[in-house]
């Protein structure tokens, strides 16, 4: 397979890089940027210094025809573009920015202050999700990765919404990153100075996630209302724990509950659920493709207490966008993506 990287110098570009360049069915990685072509990638990042990449103007009408897969590792606002130039050819092409996501064009300018993606790439692009979507994946032409916060929070309360077991009133999302979700761009919240030995809450009942996440639930649940998601800056290079809060409709055991999320996802080769009265951490699933989830059951209130972790750059970016490369392609969703976490 030829595969192109657009925006190969950002963290998630060049994550993607380093699980390509070690897939057993890749043959030829191309890496895009408009901002650095003509520089080679080893100028940028000296750790992929085996081998010369040079980094190449965009053509859409040749990558297209070209590529067998493109990733589109793009800031918020270029993907909506250049989407509709390179679809309609060879190339099926994975966004891993918000642009794709939201079927609600007025609901993506309301939240990402961008101008929405044509209608009809909206309507073409499937959603990522390979826990939930596989079948429309597996035949998608546009797949729209999950954002990371996302990712985390609906594999963990897929089980119990799918199958109406909480109360879709009531859901409260206290979720925490890692600083390189914020991107590679330096800002005054991600100085070293202002991370180390902090801890900040951020975006606060405005994060570009929420109607991702409110997406996904009303499709399980029409009756879901708007949840409470709040996001926090955690002084760590990679991770996301969501610790999500549900009121359940009728009373559950934890090993019931516990039951219900290993059965869900028994044949879901990156989610590991663990036994009742264990909690994972970020470092369990630190640089692998894995999502791993605790239950806890507060039996004085019924509430549900769901903590899941993922790799913000893997799971949440890069190594799910090629699980969803597996997908489409025919391949072994587990291809170039079984090496389990690194510790310590």
């Amino acid at each position: 397979m030829e595969i192109g990287i657009v925006g190969a110098t950002g963290y998630g570009g060049v994550e993607l890089f380093r699980l390509l360049n070690g897939h057993p069915e890749v043959k030829t990685i191309k890496l895009y940027s408009s901002t650095q072509s003509g520089e080679f990638f080893q100028e940028i990042y000296s750790h992929v210094n085996n081998e010369e990449y040079l980094l190449e103007d965009l053509v859409p009408d040749q990558m297209k025809e070209q590529l067998d897969i493109i990733f589109l590792a793009t800031p918020a606002g270029v993907s909506s573009e250049l989407t509709s130039q390179l679809a309609g050819g060879k190339g099926k092409v994975i966004d891993l920015s918000g642009d794709l996501r939201l079927k609600d064009r007025e609901a993506y300018a309301n939240w990402y202050k961008n101008e929405a993606a044509p209608e009809e790439v909206i309507e073409q692009s499937v959603y990522g999700l390979p826990e939930w979507n596989k079948k429309e994946i597996q035949s998608a032409e546009i797949i729209a990765n999950p954002g990371c916060y996302p990712t985390a929070t609906l594999i963990g309360l897929g089980p119990v919404f799918q199958k109406q077991m909480a109360d879709s009133s009531r859901i409260i999302i206290d979720a925490k990153s890692g600083v390189s979700g914020a991107g590679k761009k330096a800002s005054p919240v991600t100085h070293f100075a202002n991370t180390q030995e902090n801890f900040r809450i951020y975006k606060v009942n405005q994060h570009q996630h929420i109607p991702e996440i409110e997406q996904q639930l009303l499709h399980w649940d029409a009756a879901t209302e708007p949840v409470t998601f709040s996001t926090h800056l955690v002084p760590m290079t990679r991770g996301i724990m969501s610790t999500i809060y549900v009121d359940l409709k009728v009373s559950y055991s934890l090993e019931e509950l516990v039951h219900l999320y290993q059965q869900t996802y028994q044949d879901k080769p990156f989610v590991r659920v663990r036994k009742a009265g264990e909690f994972p951490c970020t470092r369990d699933v630190y640089a692998s493709n894995y999502c791993d989830i605790g239950l806890a059951l507060d039996e004085r209130t019924g509430r549900l207490t769901i903590v899941a972790v993922i790799d913000n750059l893997m799971k949440g970016a890069a190594s799910q966008a090629v699980q969803n490369m597996n997908l489409v392609l025919g391949l072994n969703e587990t291809t170039g993506l079984t090496h389990i976490s690194l510790y310590p």
